[in-house]
């Protein structure tokens, strides 16, 4: 398994199993080696696609600074299950923690202990996100999201659609559907859709009102979520052809044909995004499209 390498973490913290050591901060160093699959980030230079050895970090470094543990084994063993919920693509971790500077009769410079922790492996999820454009190049901020999603293994036809609700007078939409084969979560594409939309300059004055980019996730394997700010599968999803047209696509089973019939919204298709020639969809090509 790749790996990543983190030497030196410095953090102050109260742990100890003797008397002086339970009131005073005493300096910790940290390595961590965190096991992940980094293919997907070599081949693509996208920071999306790799673990962030920054927030692994901040991670570590809250458990040292927050916590209070008499042995450093708990400590380690602390540092190495909050470590690996860090991100859903840490395999394993292997934590050494030493303290510095330890109040023993003897000159010795530090004490440590080293650990290794594997995960629980999760298995890919097939998952669905919706992007749209209508303000602005549409077609390039379409292009442009698709290049910093993670784990793309297909990508719909581009359609053109009216918008549904929102103010009157909006330009039409251009619409697709990404399909990723991915560990992460759903708050975590979440996080990245909406990392996207403000990387297009994505400005929320109005519900439903025009954009640069909309990324909505639909479908994460068969998880469910009712959250306050995310619902998987998405609640309006079947309501709207310009999000179950290019679903149908790419994986027709997930779209019954009379829910397709009775969506509201009129689409058609416009074309495909250059990337998306390397993933065409199922079915005969139409002769009304072309590249964007």
């Amino acid at each position: 398994m790749d790996r990543i390498e983190l030497r030196g973490l410095r953090v102050l913290g109260v742990h100890g199993a003797l008397p002086e050591e339970q009131d005073r901060a005493q300096p910790f160093e940290i390595d961590l080696d965190v096991e992940a699959d980094l293919s997907v980030a070599g081949a693509s230079d996208h920071l999306a696609d790799t673990v962030d050895y920054g927030a692994v970090t901040a991670v570590a470094a809250a458990v040292v600074g927050g916590e209070r543990f008499r042995l450093l084994e708990r400590l380690a063993e602390r540092i190495a299950s909050q470590v690996a919920e860090a991100d859903p693509r840490i395999r394993a971790v292997t934590v050494t923690v030493r303290k510095l500077r330890p109040p023993l009769p003897v000159d010795l410079t530090s004490a440590g202990v080293r650990i290794r922790r594997e995960t629980t492996t999760s298995e890919r999820r097939r998952a669905f996100l919706g992007l749209g454009s209508n303000l602005g190049d549409r077609a390039g901020a379409l292009r442009t999201a698709v290049a910093g999603l993670p784990d793309v293994v297909a990508v719909s036809p581009v359609y053109e659609t009216e918008p549904v609700g929102g103010p009157h007078g909006q330009p039409a939409y251009l619409n697709l559907v990404v399909e990723l084969s991915t560990y992460l979560s759903p708050r975590r594409l979440l996080e990245i859709a909406g990392q996207l939309e403000t990387a297009a300059g994505r400005i929320r004055a109005e519900r439903f009102g025009p954009r640069t980019l909309d990324v909505d996730v639909l479908l994460v394997g068969h998880e469910v979520v009712d959250e306050p700010d995310l619902t998987v599968p998405h609640p309006r999803m079947h309501e709207r052809r310009f999000v179950l047209a290019p679903l149908a696509d790419l994986a027709p089973e997930l779209v019954p044909a009379p829910g397709l019939e009775h969506a509201s919204g009129e689409v058609r298709v416009v074309g495909r995004l250059d990337d998306d020639e390397r993933h065409p969809p199922p079915g005969p090509e139409r002769e009304e499209e072309t590249c964007l």
